[in-house]
């Protein structure tokens, strides 16, 4: 008998399982393949937390998983002393997301650790400042971040409001290791929680601490005052956290006419308009761009469920609407910020941007045009979170702004993770302040090309689900090391950087990149850190956008050849 059976038939007689939870499991007892990818492996906690398919089952997000996963949690805050600081927990609009909150609360004040959790959904960007704001000694986000409505996740973070850095969630790993999901987790009730002492609910004063705290990022507030009267934008919170803070943020600081997606501003963990709730995906803003030729609008911003992310779409010269990229959008965040400062004569001499290794090289152009540094680290915005801290510490570098490719973007100290908040506010205020100059957000990405060049990137990732999606995964990587690429469309390999065996200054990471022989041409090859895919990343620069997505697509069809997929 194979071991995913063993574990599937303890499961099934397990007595801390509640009966609903064994007709689920019993209801595929003639399925193999469904016990196989439910039992096959433990639910993987890395180091930005767990996220997996909903269900019942090791390798599924359930409360038995969540409250182990909260245990080591537990453990981690206790090895710090750090009990009585206790734990944030923030939970987004997803199935199950509100028990899982709960869940981690009641296990965590069954460990005498203090529990403080938000009275209703929260974003992202609000718990990583709560963590700060209150002092406390780690953090928990129950979220799914932008995957499709089957899934949920459990996010640690620490102190500083930043996802766990390695070392401290190996800490929470290995205990999760130690413990068994039945006979090793501890769990009281919520009653029993609070008259212990051991749970706080957290009310609307920190969302109005936050709120001013956001509000304090602003650069040209004269330019919405001078176009708010005018000037109209859609918003689309795709079912998620972002409703709430965005539209009271933009109202604010002088919006006036916001228009809301009504159809999307609902808190629905199915998602029931959109494929799912990625603001990289064009088919999502489908109702947003109705609504915006109906009212003449020409800048449309969308948020994801838990919203740490922000897409946009702009309308271009001919009145299409364009879905810009991560990239497009982070270039024009880092052109307006640092023009706008150095305008106002607030551009420090030790302001840094910092971006991520897959992320466009037009960043890097254009801070070097304002004499300002740029670091590139791994993929995952906590490194950019370990860098803020850092220069906070050492008090050696004046953090600007940090983004990734991935629709990311933060731009404060606040908070050390992503904030689709703040970030909506800038890219607002950023489309006000080119209007005073007659000009749309397209028309400012078109100037931003003409001055630095012509940059294009494309991000192509490659779904790979289940078991053998795993292994096939696995096998791609070690093929590829053993015999690597040496030329792609006629153009050869000048060097590879093997970031899991190289000296690269950074954090070893299972990421190739290959640079090619026209030396602005590159493609990295990267497994998901969240999701069951293996991604391709390329870049180049071109004399048009045109030539630069030519290449792409050759370049794109020629590696994924030499991929094997």
């Amino acid at each position: 008998m194979s071991d995913y059976r063993s574990d599937y038939e303890r499961w099934c007689n397990s007595s801390v399982l509640s009966d609903y939870d064994k007709r689920e499991l019993a209801g595929i007892a003639n399925d193999e393949k469904e016990i196989e990818e439910r039992f096959y492996r433990e639910l993987e906690f890395g180091t930005a937390g767990m996220r997996g398919i909903l269900g019942i089952g090791k390798n599924r997000m359930n409360i038995y998983n969540v409250r182990r996963a909260a245990q080591g949690v537990a453990k981690y805050v206790k090895d710090e002393n750090s009990s009585e600081k206790g734990v944030l927990i923030g939970y987004d609009t997803r199935n199950f997301s509100r028990i899982f909150a709960e869940e981690t609360a009641k296990t965590l004040a069954a460990n005498g650790v203090k529990a403080y959790l938000f009275d209703t959904v929260h974003s992202v960007p609000e718990v990583s400042f709560g963590i700060r704001e209150m002092g406390c000694g780690a953090g928990v986000m129950i979220t799914a971040s932008h995957n499709p409505k089957e899934y949920n996740g459990f996010k640690a973070y620490g102190p500083d409001g930043g996802q766990l850095p390695p070392e401290a969630a190996q800490i929470v790993i290995d205990a999760i290791a130690e413990y068994d999901v039945f006979e090793d987790v501890k769990v009281i009730s919520l009653e029993d929680a609070k008259e212990k002492g051991l749970l706080d609910i957290v009310g609307p004063e920190l969302n109005e601490k936050f709120l001013e705290t956001i509000k304090t990022q602003q650069i040209n507030p004269d330019a919405v005052y001078e176009v708010a009267d005018t000037m109209k934008l859609v918003y689309t919170p795709f079912h998620g956290t972002g409703a709430r803070p965005i539209k009271e943020i933009l109202k604010r600081i002088g919006f006036k006419n916001v228009l809301v997606v009504k159809e999307q501003d609902n808190e629905d963990g199915n998602f029931s308009t959109v494929k799912s709730p990625n603001p990289e995906n064009a088919e999502g803003f489908a109702l947003a761009i109705k609504l915006a030729k109906e009212n003449d609008v020409d800048l449309i911003i969308g948020t994801d469920p838990d919203c740490d992310r922000v897409g946009i779409v702009v309308r271009d010269s001919e009145g299409v609407y364009r879905t810009l990229t991560g990239n497009q959008t982070g270039a024009l965040l880092v052109e307006y910020i640092l023009r706008a400062r150095k305008e106002q004569n607030k551009l420090p001499a030790d302001g840094v941007v910092i971006k991520t290794i897959v992320t466009t090289e037009l960043a890097a152009a254009i801070a070097k045009a304002y004499d300002i540094e740029i670091m590139s680290l791994l993929t995952g915005f906590k490194y950019i979170g370990e860098k803020m801290t850092e220069f906070a510490e050492k008090k050696n570098h004046t953090f600007l702004i940090g983004f990734e490719e991935s629709y990311g973007y933060l731009v404060g100290n606040h908070a050390r993770d992503k904030d689709g908040v703040v970030a909506t506010m800038l890219i607002a205020e950023m489309a006000a302040y080119y209007r005073t100059k007659g000009m749309t957000l397209y028309d400012a990405l078109q100037n931003i090309y003409k001055k630095y060049g012509y940059y294009a990137e494309r991000t192509i990732s490659f779904t790979m689900p289940g078991k053998d999606g795993m292994e096939k995964m696995s096998d791609i990587l070690v093929t590829i090391r053993k015999s690597p690429i040496t030329e792609v469309i006629g153009m050869g390999v000048k060097n590879i950087t093997d970031y899991e065996r190289d000296e690269t200054g950074l954090p070893r990471s299972n990421v190739l990149k290959y640079e090619l022989s026209d030396s602005k041409t590159y493609f990295i090859i990267r497994p998901s850190g969240t999701e069951p895919k293996i991604k391709l990343y390329i870049g180049t620069s071109a004399n048009s956008m045109d030539e630069g997505n030519a290449l792409i697509d050759r370049l794109a069809e020629d590696v994924k050849g030499q991929m094997h997929i």
